[in-house]
């Protein structure tokens, strides 16, 4: 058993629900997808394999992923909410091409020093962020030219 889903399992015991089948199928195709990705998107994945995972199920366990911490919401794009998985990750901000709808994520530490730096001024405690900008990535700039 992974790390991640011994945490996933902890977890789900604890708030008295089990590692189920489909939930331990969700969990092991987001660690070895390694983009941002929507439900509909980790469905058609899940999907190829594995009929019997519904789109239903994978709704009702993105909220215990997140509450968990082994995922976040990183944005929302085409009126879609986008997720990561973040165990074992560092915290870093997103571009978001808003003609391809292509994901860039850049880490920055300057951008952390700021944050911290600002978070101080107010006596905040900063435990996660989530930044990002949109724009036009290189490649849609090219098209545009």
């Amino acid at each position: 058993m992974q790390e991640h889903e011994k945490l996933f399992k902890d977890f789900l015991k604890a708030k008295g629900l089990k590692l189920t089948l489909p939930r331990r199928v969700i969990l092991d195709t987001i660690f070895t997808y390694h983009q941002h990705f929507n439900v509909d998107a980790l469905y058609d994945v899940i999907r190829k394999d594995h009929q019997n995972v519904s789109r239903a199920t994978i709704y009702r366990t993105m909220p215990l992923l997140v509450e968990s911490g082994l995922i976040k919401q990183s944005l929302r794009c085409q009126s879609k909410d986008h997720y990561e998985h973040i165990y074992g990750h560092s915290d870093h901000l997103h571009f978001l091409c808003i003609k391809c709808g292509n994901i860039i994520e850049v880490e920055s530490k300057e951008i952390e020093k700021t944050l911290k730096k600002l978070a101080a001024t107010k006596n905040f405690d900063i435990s996660d962020y989530n930044l990002g900008a949109k724009g036009v990535c290189e490649s849609c700039q090219k098209k545009i030219l």
